[in-house]
Parts: structure tokens; sequence; C-alpha cells
């Protein structure tokens, strides 16, 4: 197995080290009161590695490492600590399930991916919808919302319909309808947000009804919720994760926010006045597919932030949904542009101004101009990592440690409907749907 020296290249940190053996899943702790316990190295090795990755980048934290194993033989044998790269995997890159041998391959597989993110090292396909899905309608069909998981990809559409399909050999598997009932208004069943695990999908529409379904597709979706769209107003965005959903709506003024414990489907709270000042288009949104009026993002501290565009809010859901922080953006924010992961979450003003800031703290991380945004308007997400900006059909990337423009993608893809990243895949769909994929797993 090659060392992490082998998944770093210019402007990327280095790496761990290329002249040590390849960890094993274990190693021996020796009593040896003449050198520094390895205990104490291990712990050592871990903090220096992850104030390198905060204050420096993700990537640097490899070759901080590597210069930490060259001290002597003692801490080399650090190396071998397959607790060591759990704790980094699980902290530098917020990842939590081991999918290789060890905790180094897993590590080195995260750092080469942020690499590649970096460099602009991809494979792109496009995605078809099933051939028994098209018929007369689909003219009239758009992809509303697209959501990631390790192995699936989810797309959400203004018929209510959700399209899943096997990432890694990009396959169609299966077209999953929301249970009839009768609508107030044409786009009343519209995708609002989806929830995807690799045995689960949770899906919301714009009435409020929330459907549950497996991946396998065994049974057909039940519904969890049954929307009153009078009483609550339209569910414009919604998201979760295994533990919590939260639902973002407008129509009353209130009720802005409901939170759903993920596993008991329980609703545990409503409230909020986030989306008041948007009621009457919050209405709207039910006969005609306008702009987006507000998106909700949880993290991975179970905090959650809500954006509209004129202000955003972040509330902690483990404590009663208490309020942690929020400012007002008088000449206004885009919606579209606003996309939180792990720990950061990105905001872009109406001149194309973009700002990263921490979930915790609201502390801005750096800033950076998305060129052209205010004039033709921006779909925006990020990955933890990097961020994507899609004007004008063409998506750039900025890293957000630091602001830095990185690159455009050469692929066009005119109008997009939709954009979603993780740490691995960029997926965009296009007003013709049409289904971008970019791949930046490669070797």
């Amino acid at each position: 197995m090659s060392s992490l020296s082998s998944s770093s290249g210019d402007g990327g940190g280095g790496g761990a080290g290329g002249d040590y053996d390849a960890p094993s899943s274990s190693r021996r702790r020796r009593n040896d009161n003449r050198v520094w316990p390895e205990p104490f190295v291990e712990a050592l090795a871990t903090h220096v590695a992850f104030d390198a990755s905060e204050t420096q980048g993700r990537l640097v934290a490899a070759q901080v490492l590597s210069s930490i194993f060259q001290v002597c033989s003692t801490w080399r044998a650090v190396s071998n600590s397959d607790l060591l790269w759990q704790n980094l995997t699980r902290r530098i890159w917020h990842c939590n399930n081991l999918r290789h041998n060890t905790w180094y391959e897993e590590y080195v597989y995260h750092h080469r991916l942020a690499r590649n993110f970096r460099v602009r090292r991809y494979l792109y396909n496009t995605l078809q919808l099933s051939p028994a899905d098209d018929n007369n309608n689909n003219e009239n069909l758009v992809c509303r919302r697209l959501t990631i998981s390790d192995y699936y990809l989810a797309a959400g559409f203004s018929d209510g319909t959700v399209r899943l399909f096997h990432l890694p050999n990009m396959l169609y598997l299966s077209t999953f309808r929301p249970q009839n009932r009768d609508r107030l208004g044409h786009f009343s069943p519209a995708v609002s947000g989806i929830i995807l695990t690799e045995t689960q999908i949770v899906f919301a529409s714009l009435d409020g009804d929330i459907h549950v379904a497996m991946t396998d597709n065994a049974i057909p979706p039940r519904r969890a919720h049954l929307g009153k769209v009078v009483d609550d107003g339209a569910l414009v965005d919604f998201n979760g994760c295994t533990q919590w959903w939260v639902g973002l709506y407008a129509g009353v003024p209130g009720r802005a926010f409901h939170v759903w414990n993920g596993v008991t489907e329980e609703l545990v709270f409503i409230g909020g006045t986030l989306t008041d000042h948007e009621a009457v288009r919050g209405w709207h949104l039910l006969t005609e597919l306008t702009e987006l009026i507000g998106r909700v993002r949880l993290t991975s501290r179970e905090l959650a932030v809500a954006c509209t565009s004129l202000r955003f809010i972040v509330f902690d859901l483990r404590d009663q949904v208490i309020v942690l922080g929020e400012e007002e953006f008088p000449r206004g924010l885009m919606v579209g542009a606003f996309d939180a992961r792990h720990e950061e979450f990105v905001i872009v003003d109406r001149r194309g101004s973009a700002s990263v800031r921490r979930v915790g703290t609201l502390e801005e991380v750096c800033r950076f101009d998305v060129r052209g945004a205010s004039q033709r308007g921006v779909l925006g997400c990020t990955n933890g990592g990097y961020a994507l900006m899609c004007v004008g059909g063409l998506i750039r990337a900025w890293e957000i440690e630091h602001g830095e423009h990185l690159y455009s993608l050469v692929e066009r893809i005119g109008e997009a409907t939709a954009l979603v990243a993780d740490e691995r895949y960029l997926v965009a769909c296009s007003s013709d749907n049409t289904i971008h994929l970019w791949d930046f797993g490669v070797q």
C-alpha cells in the first residue's frame, strides 16, 4: 500500500511520508521510560494535524504528520496506530464509517478526493431518466432537488416523483411516487426535500406530505406525515439526518420551522418567524415554480442553518430549538447559493460577495467574489472543503479555507435547476432534465 505522499501533489500539502511500511490495524505499546510514551505522541500528532487542517487547510495535515513521523523510530511507530488514523479521519474528513480495510486507507482515500477536487481531476458523465418514465408530461417536468449518499443519487421532481440512481455504476434503479390525495395547486406535490441513506429515502412535498420508502423499493412509499398546507403554509425546503427532520415553511406567520424526531417520526417543534415576510410567495409556489424562498441545512453537530433572501439563522436542535445566532442583510441574499456542510456554511449577497462562516460562532473564515452572480443569479453547493457555484451554465470552484478561486469546469450545462456535492461527487441537473455527474474519485 502506498503512503499518503502518493496521493498528494503541488499545493496539496505533501503527504504523511513515503519511507515507512503501511500501517497495520494494531500495534504494541512500548513501556520505555527513556522515550516519550507512544500514547502521548499519538495525542500530539492528532492535535498538531487537526490544528494544521483548521488553520492552513485539510491537505496540509498530511505534510505535518510526515514531519512528526520522521523525528525518531518511536514517533515513526505511532504511524502504525489505526486508532490514530481513525481519530484523524473523523476530525479532519468528518467520516465516521469505515469503507476500506483500515482507517489509514480511509484517510488516504479522503485525502486523494480532496486533492482531486483541488486540481480538477475527475470523470464526467450524464445520467438519463428511465425510458419507462419518458412520456408527454416530461416536457413540463422540472428537477427540483438532488441528494447524494455513499452509493445513491436521488432526484426529486415537480410532479412529486423521486428517481433513484446507483452512483458506482451510474444506473437508474427505480421511481418513487407519493400516495394520491386532493391537492391545493398544480405544484403542491412537487418535491421540496430529500433525506437519503443507504437503506432509506425520506422525501417531502410542497403541501407538507412526508413519505418514507426503502432504497430497495421492496414496498411502496408510506406517508409518514400528512401535510396541512392551510394551517402551515408551503413546505419550501426539507432537510435532515437519521436523528432529525427539519422543514422550512412559508405562508403562515410564526410557523416557519417544523422539527421531527427522525427515529420516532414524532413532531417535536413548531415555531419561528424566519419566513414571515415570504408568506405570499409561499402560497404562490403551489401554483407556479418561482425562485427559491428559503433553504435549511443540518451540520455535523446537530445544528441547523436556515436562510431566506433577507437573513439567516442558526439554531440548536438538541435543546428545544434554541437560536444561537442570526444576521440580517437589507441588500439581500441569494438563497440558491446558500449551503452548509460539517462546520461551515456559505452565503452570497446580491452583489455576488460570498462569505464562509463557522456555524457555531458565525465567525467569518474567508470571502470571495462570484462574478456575474448579481446579474444572472447563482446556484451553489459545498462539500466541506470547496464551494461550487453555477452562474450562466458555468460551474466554478473555490476552496473555502482561504477563498482561493481554483478553476471553472470544462463542461457547460446550461440553466441549472439543482446542484449538490459531497466529498466525491458533484451532480447538477439542467433545465432539459439531463443529470450531469462529475466523479472526483479517480486514482
